[in-house]
């Protein structure tokens, strides 16, 4: 679950040596498990009100039917 911007701390990657690439792996991944990655790409355009809701009511349904599928509901 993506953190809100109030309570959440800088994401940090320590360069060891010459492991760059390394570095910059583990900021890709940390950004991704940050769920940044999925915000930049919802805000890149407006979404208007009724697109919001009809979103929203699409991931309440989808997280339902995994519920259910798992044996959860």
């Amino acid at each position: 679950m993506p953190r809100r911007d109030s309570d959440s701390n800088p994401l940090e990657v320590r360069v060891e040596g010459e492991n760059i690439n390394r570095a910059i792996n583990q900021l890709k991944r940390k950004m991704a498990n940050e769920g940044i990655y999925k915000e930049l790409k919802k805000r890149r355009f407006y979404e208007k009100p009724s697109e919001r809701r009809k979103r929203k009511m699409r991931e309440a349904e989808r997280r339902v039917r995994k519920a259910t599928r798992r044996g959860e509901g």
